[in-house]
């Protein structure tokens, strides 16, 4: 490994020891899910941003009253945008149970749409049992062949999930954790804030081992493979950019090749130079994109930008088989992230975001491949696209949104 991904590896908070499985949809997803949760003994932590109430999804439901019975304490969170429409047939599946359902900035009143903040949403998917299992990914608690929007679809939808054995386990229930309290206590309170208080990590360490005994260390692992993976968390206190600067970095390091798959892609100064720059010292970039557009605006914003890229020689594809919501990257065949974050300032400046990123070539290689079956896929978007006085308009009637957007929303510094 090189000189600087040893350095952002220290940085970025790397942990070894790990076991990490690719999950690819819900189909891959849920059952192992439901595996670890009728396993459990202690506890199960989860956050979604949408708890559907289709069968597929209630059926977790069902298995998290299931463990609720066993004794086993079962916390979970929600977004209270993403997951509104759902909320009373959610509530309804877990009645009568010991499962403790918080709601994060809900938006079941009407004034709850005027009160600030309520642009920045939960957006992680993440979920945590007996401090042994960690499902950490893009895939919300809904069957891959239903869209909320568009109803029942032929082929599923393109996302994927990990599953983490290992030391990073504790890292991830550290964060379900947080943002479970947060919305249990149903204000603005974070764990995150303590760690301005000095001393805090030492009180905190010297405490757990006075009531538990002495700790296991993520790195203590011996019995797993030894894949070294980090947990990078985006919220609106201390890490405000950290997955913003885990793509630029990783890009910005590349010696060969260079593979994005996001639905969502309107990245800001710091990746989009990170991208050029790539490009033109000859790494090969590849831009995976959404070509069923749910959102019309987000297409939008992608294509604002697509003149500019192709410029640079990167290669742009639009996924058209199915719906597009993975947010995945392979860097040089080593470094490869999956996770909730998509490219754009929705979820690098103001949502709740979770990914990890894992360094080991043979993870990478099988996202690699993933990759590469759906770009065999997907249509290629020509040289000529983005151009003429139409596509500057367009540029700048995106460039005003994302301005505007991002001001409501409280965002600060450039992007």
């Amino acid at each position: 490994m090189r000189r600087r991904q040893r350095r952002r590896a220290r940085d970025t908070g790397f942990v070894g020891g790990n076991d990490v499985e690719l999950l690819r949809g819900g189909d891959q997803l849920f059952p192992a899910m439901t595996e670890a949760i009728r396993h459990a003994h202690r506890e199960v932590w989860l956050a979604t941003y949408i708890f559907h109430d289709d069968a597929t999804s209630l059926a977790l439901a069902d298995a998290l009253v299931a463990a609720d019975r066993r004794g086993v304490r079962v916390r979970v969170v929600v977004d209270g945008f993403g997951s509104n429409a759902s909320l009373a047939a959610l509530r309804a599946r877990l009645a009568g149970s010991g499962v403790a359902l918080a709601v994060f900035r809900p938006m079941d009143r009407w004034w709850h749409w005027f009160q600030r903040g309520q642009l920045r949403r939960l957006h992680q998917k993440l979920c945590v049992v007996d401090s042994e299992h960690a499902f950490v990914g893009g895939i919300n608690i809904i069957d891959d062949r239903v869209d909320i929007r568009h109803g029942q679809t032929e082929l599923p939808r393109l996302d994927f999930a990990v599953q983490v054995r290992g030391g990073l386990v504790d890292l991830v229930a550290e964060g379900v954790r947080s943002i479970w309290s947060r919305a249990w206590l149903g204000r603005d309170f974070d764990d995150a804030l303590l760690d301005y208080v000095p001393m805090r990590r030492r009180f905190t360490l010297w405490l757990s081992q006075l009531w538990r005994g002495p700790q296991r260390l993520p790195e203590a692992s011996t019995q797993l493979p030894p894949m070294r993976a980090a947990f990078v968390l985006r919220d609106n206190l201390r890490r405000r950019r950290t997955i913003e600067h885990a793509y630029a970095d990783a890009i910005g390091s590349a010696q060969r090749s260079v593979d994005i798959v996001c639905p969502y892609f309107y990245p800001g100064q710091r990746i989009r130079q990170a991208l050029r720059r790539a490009a033109d010292r000859g790494v090969r970039v590849r831009l995976l994109l959404q070509g069923k557009l749910d959102y019309r605006l987000a297409g939008w914003a992608a294509e604002a930008l697509y003149a500019d890229l192709l410029r640079h020689h990167i290669e742009i594809y639009e996924y058209t088989p199915a719906f597009l919501h993975a947010k995945v990257a392979v860097v040089d065949g080593e470094w490869a992230t999956v996770g909730s974050s998509n490219i754009d300032p929705l979820s690098l400046l103001v949502n709740l975001e979770a990914n990890v990123v894992v360094l080991d070539r043979p993870f990478a290689a099988c996202l690699a491949g993933e990759i590469e079956t759906a770009i065999a896929a997907s249509a290629r978007v020509g040289e000529t696209a983005g151009k003429g006085w139409r596509a500057l308009l367009h540029r700048a009637v995106v460039v005003w949104f994302a301005y505007v957007f991002l001001r409501v929303a409280g965002a600060t510094g450039r992007y």
